[in-house]
């Protein structure tokens, strides 16, 4: 049986801790001060995540959402025009922000280096999104992969940096080496549909045999049409992978 002595010492070793990882994030706010991601200046007050006077200026998607990939409909419906016309194959997907809102954020954490956002970006996510991830009861979070080129120069994944932040937050576990990217493809934003899915024809692989999933949901920045979601399901799927779901950070408007 544990002492009084022990559980004393115990006690306070574990303040001792949190009050050493205080004063150690403390030392990092003033070494390197975090920056918000609305506005990208120094965050005031000190220790928030966001400057309270950017609060709100995300746009949060709320309802109507396409049931299919959670694009903002203009009006009550079931499904976008996209999902309309188009068969998918992940099953379904929500996103956090309405594009417009997001669009400079979402670029400084992507091009910018700025990878402190995904601490606040997956705290977001949990919040907003964690009912329909808990609800799809995912084995895992599966990031898009960037292909070893572009990380190289990059410095990192940013849809890996949102899943760590998200797993984190919902106690999911985070398989960043299962899916890789081989094939380095262009720039999507500028391609049709047809031109963006002989694009990703062949793009991913599974790197690991040694992880059974049966539900998982890939985690990205951006939704655009889906090409690249459904290709990941089709090559997830193809492993034994039965259902395949997203969350993206933003997504564009659907109609």
């Amino acid at each position: 049986m544990e002492t009084r002595t022990k559980k004393r010492k115990r006690k306070n070793a574990g303040a001792g801790s949190r009050a050493a990882l205080a004063a150690y994030k403390g030392i990092l706010q003033l070494l390197y001060p975090r920056r918000c991601p609305v506005c990208d200046r120094i965050v005031k007050p000190a220790g928030e995540q966001i400057c309270l006077e950017c609060l709100g200026r995300l746009k949060i998607l709320t309802p109507p959402w396409c049931m299919k990939c959670g694009k903002k409909l203009k009006q009550e419906g079931e499904y976008c025009a996209d999902c309309r016309r188009k068969e998918h194959v992940f099953r379904r997907g929500r996103a956090l922000y309405e594009y417009e809102s997001a669009a400079r954020p979402i670029y400084r954490f992507k091009y910018g280096g700025r990878q402190e956002y995904a601490e606040y970006f997956g705290e977001q996510m949990a919040e907003y999104l964690g009912d329909f991830i808990r609800s799809m009861q995912p084995d895992g979070l599966i990031p898009v992969p960037l292909h070893r080129k572009r990380k190289a120069v990059r410095g990192y994944n940013q849809a890996e940096l949102l899943a760590r932040a998200l797993g984190r937050q919902l106690e999911v576990p985070v398989y960043t080496g299962f899916l890789v990217r081989e094939k380095n493809t262009s720039p999507l934003k500028y391609e049709n549909p047809q031109e963006r899915q002989n694009n990703l024809k062949k793009a991913f692989n599974i790197a690991r045999n040694d992880v059974k999933l049966e539900k998982v949901i890939v985690v990205d920045d951006i939704y655009t049409t889906g090409s690249t979601m459904d290709e990941i399901a089709r090559v997830l799927k193809a492993v034994g992978v039965k259902e395949v779901c997203f969350v993206a950070l933003a997504i564009g408007a659907g109609i």
